[in-house]
């Protein structure tokens, strides 16, 4: 059996894996590469779903990429604008040819003998292999193919519609249905907007309330940004966002009270003064403890505002034929559910890693650079910020691998490996308490003290120290 071998291999095809295979050809275009995406289309998350109004919760000109600026007219991209400019990256950099569609990654076993990664793939009807002489890692954070379902009791007598936003069926009409939207996240505060445009009612059922912001989806230009190329005008805009959401996220964690005050007086500037925000949109925890959610042009509070949506805060007790039952008595009638209820996490595609044969995972190994993993050699995975937009940290990522490997070539290397230091001690890095990251807690690398084993939700700390520091750190150790 032929097996192919490139210098790297890069796992998915998504929003990360496309940017890292354009900056393999940007910044190491010496080395070859290819990319294995287990899917029929490239596009990852954005092409995955496809529910009513989605969109990116992140300004467009942060989660787009660095190298290649966002043009769309919105400053919160919808899903079909965002996929479009993925695949149209893909073929400004020609890279169809280096992927491989219908192969999904099952383990990857490196030799310290033979110096390289063997990766088995499962293709539709048999299994291949490939090997690499660096494996990167971009298959994100969740399962493709299963949602975060909690079991609601009695849920087989409901004799309505139940759908999970993950797998969002193509002829669905919400035209004079009766919806509830079980959820308080991002999915549900997208997904409100849009049903309560044809439904004849929706209804947001949260356990607890969450933060919401209203923010523009049109960025006010500058007159002076108007007349400027449009790479310079797009780099003056995505620092313009880095830093706005840099001060907002410091004064949150810095002044909760103050912050929670003024978030709160904005939803009730948006619902009117008549509105009891204390019921449904005063949470238990502090600003940025949880992401915060985003309502572009405060979609969700007109549509509350003008009868077409509400909020119910309660949790389940059971499904009844015609809706829900909640603890406190109250009974939902519906003839749609939605279960917003989040993700299932899985780190690196559920891929099985072994080095010369003994099993290897992130999961409590200590995170190098927030890239790499003590023990683990040649191998890197992306991994966005919680406080931030995804690109930003797994541009980073993907720029340290460059180096990284430029490095290498030049002095002959062929093997890096990170050493954890035994002085430091793990700890968890998740900076948010949301339940989809309490339920996979297990799953997560751990982080040290200090650098480079400390994990800093700080795009500016990270800027330069990946810049700025050696590569031959100590930590790392190349043969």
């Amino acid at each position: 059996m032929l097996v192919e071998h490139r210098d790297v291999l890069i796992v998915g095809a998504g929003l990360s894996g496309i940017g890292a295979a354009c900056l393999l050809r940007r910044r190491s275009p010496a080395r070859t590469f290819l990319m294995l995406e287990a899917r029929e289309r490239i596009g990852g998350t954005w092409d995955l779903f496809r529910y009513p109004g989605m969109r990116s919760d992140s300004d467009m000109f942060t989660l787009g990429y660095s190298f290649r600026p966002w043009t769309g007219s919105q400053g919160l991209g919808d899903g079909a604008a965002i996929l479009r400019y993925i695949r149209e990256t893909a073929d400004e950099y020609a890279l169809e040819r280096e992927i491989r569609r219908q192969h999904r990654v099952i383990s990857a076993n490196w030799s310290s003998a033979h110096q390289r990664w063997t990766v088995e793939v499962e293709r539709e009807r048999d299994r291949v292999q490939f090997t690499c002489s660096f494996l990167l890692d971009c298959t994100g954070y969740f399962r493709y193919d299963q949602g975060h379902l909690p079991e609601f009791p009695d849920s087989s007598r409901f004799r309505g519609t139940m759908i999970h936003p993950q797998f969002w069926p193509d002829t669905f009409d919400a035209s004079g249905k009766r919806i509830v939207v079980i959820g308080s996240g991002a999915t549900a505060v997208t997904l409100i907007p849009a049903l309560a445009a044809r439904a004849a009612s929706v209804t947001m059922l949260q356990r607890s309330p969450g933060y919401i912001l209203a923010q523009p989806t049109r960025e006010r230009a500058l007159p002076l940004i108007s007349h400027l190329p449009a790479g310079a005008a797009y780099r003056i805009r995505r620092w313009g966002s880095v830093l706005l959401g840099f001060a907002f996220y410091q004064l949150c964690r810095r002044f909760p009270s103050t912050m929670r005050k003024l978030l709160l007086s904005r939803v009730q500037r948006a619902l009117g003064p008549d509105y009891d925000v204390s019921t449904h949109f005063s949470p238990r925890y502090g600003p940025w403890e949880q992401r915060l959610c985003v309502a572009p042009d405060g979609d969700l509070f007109a549509a509350i505002r003008e009868g077409r949506a509400d909020i119910c805060t309660g949790e389940v007790e059971r499904l009844t034929p015609d809706g829900l039952r909640l603890r406190d008595g109250r009974e939902l009638g519906a003839d749609v559910i939605v279960t917003a209820t989040g993700l299932r996490l899985a780190l690196l595609g559920d891929v099985r890693l072994e080095v010369d044969g003994r099993a290897a995972t992130p999961a409590g190994a200590m995170s190098y650079r927030g890239a790499m993993y003590g023990g683990i050699p040649n191998f890197a995975s992306t991994f966005g910020y919680t406080n931030a937009s995804w690109t930003l940290r797994s541009e980073l990522t993907c720029r340290y691998v460059c180096r990284l490997l430029n490095y290498m070539q030049q002095r002959g290397h062929r093997i890096c490996l990170p050493v954890a230091d035994e002085s430091q001690l793990p700890e968890e890095w998740m900076n948010l308490t949301s339940g989809y990251i309490r339920r996979s807690a297990q799953l997560l690398s751990k982080q040290g003290s200090s650098r480079p084993w400390r994990r800093y939700q700080n795009y500016l700390l990270d800027l330069m120290f990946y810049y700025a520091s050696p590569l031959d750190d100590g930590a790392m150790r190349f043969s």
